[in-house]
């Protein structure tokens, strides 16, 4: 790679991303704002239902038609090869970026026998989300490792946005991995939009609002959200949830909220980024049970807001929440218990704690460091005005 100071055509090809999916889509929107702000010419590549090709405030957005996944409540993939290959050569990009090991390892090598830079961009761990999915973690750790060594080999770099996700590339002793947080509104998500009548209208009379923000799929572990809610009132912690998200398990999570006679409220997809951001301040504590997670844009976001996390050990996030909350292995009793124990700390302390972690991560050094990996940076306002 080589940073030669010119505006960059950077083409970001990415799988699994639909209307409603939450942190990638997210992290797309807020890198490709960044890239097109720093003078360069930023292209996402999407699968979606119909084909379409707009200018949107994060650059040019091209639909393909996907492939829909079974089960997956709505994620399609980039499944014609010679299209895309043919879309590839047309754009001629200057730099490309992958979000997806998976189905499109291949544009890798594409990348590399057309002299283009590439980098894949580690959304989760491969092992991470085969145990999800109840693979032996050694089995896991060996189809990760496999995967992980192609990957590699692939693509000139492989961005890492915590250690946590890193580690597993370490593992394999991979030597062109960088890494790149991710970030956060700053402006957005903030404890101002903390309301006590919203509070007051989802706790249903109950004393603790608890919020999960979540796509409600096997590999987030929404269940895990409503044994924490169980487990508390069990304790006489009169406790109750908010669900912001939509997936394959809604239904079956909503049935046992019924069954159980659990406060629990489902919004289904919240599009609305203000409405999300008043949900979060208004919460007392926001759940994040996703063991593969590599970095978690809503609970960071909840933190924005003043709303400190709960957090599966097994995930990146301890490292991303610090003492800003709290992580706990993977049952409904230990979210449980970190719920109360978090409960113990003074309302204002809790909550300032929460927002000063998140202001280490505002998305302006997040574009810095993806750019970094780009071997290219941010245009002079000079240079801007020529180009």
């Amino acid at each position: 790679m080589n940073g030669s100071g010119e505006p960059l055509r950077i083409v970001r090809l990415a799988n699994f991303v639909t209307p409603s999916s939450g942190g990638l889509r997210t992290a797309l929107r807020e890198l490709g704002r960044g890239y097109l702000a720093a003078g360069h010419e930023p292209v996402l590549v999407v699968p979606g239902e119909h084909e379409s090709d707009e200018l949107t405030s994060q650059g040019r957005v091209i639909t393909l038609p996907g492939v829909l996944l079974p089960g997956t409540g709505g994620y399609r993939v980039l499944a014609g090869r010679r299209k895309l290959r043919g879309l590839l050569e047309t754009l001629a990009p200057d730099r490309l970026e992958v979000s997806d090991r998976t189905s499109l390892r291949w544009t890798g090598e594409w990348a590399r026998r057309n002299r283009v830079p590439s980098v894949m961009v580690s959304h989760e761990t491969a092992d991470g989300v085969l145990r999800t999915w109840r693979l032996p973690e050694a089995a896991a750790a060996r189809a990760a490792d496999r995967l992980n060594v192609r990957s590699a080999w692939a693509y000139s770099r492989i961005v890492c946005t915590t250690e946590w996700a890193e580690r597993e590339f370490v593992r394999i002793g991979a030597r062109n991995v960088v890494r790149a947080p991710l970030g956060v509104d700053l402006d957005a998500c903030r404890p101002g939009r903390r309301s006590t009548v919203l509070r007051a209208r989802h706790a249903q009379g109950n004393g603790v609002l608890l919020l999960l923000c979540s796509r409600l799929s096997v590999e987030k572990r929404p269940g895990t959200a409503l044994d924490a809610l169980a487990a508390l009132r069990g304790n006489g912690v009169k406790a109750a949830l908010v669900v912001a998200g939509d997936g394959p398990l809604r239904d079956g999570l909503m049935r046992r909220a019924r069954t159980e006679r659990l406060p629990a409220v489902f919004l289904g997809h919240v599009a609305d980024r203000d409405e999300l951001a008043d949900l979060q301040a208004a919460a007392d504590i926001c759940l994040a049970p996703g063991p593969a997670e590599t970095f978690g844009l809503s609970a960071l976001e909840a933190l924005a807001c003043g709303t400190p996390v709960v957090a599966s050990a097994s995930s990146a996030l301890p490292e991303v929440i610090a003492d800003a909350g709290l992580s706990a292995p993977d049952s409904g009793e230990a979210f449980a218990d970190a719920v109360r124990r978090l409960l113990s700390r003074p309302e204002p302390a809790r909550r300032e704690a929460a927002r000063a972690r998140a202001e280490l991560f505002g998305w302006p050094a997040a574009v810095e460091a993806f750019l970094a990996a780009h071997d290219t940076k941010a245009l002079t306002r000079e240079r801007q005005a020529t180009t």
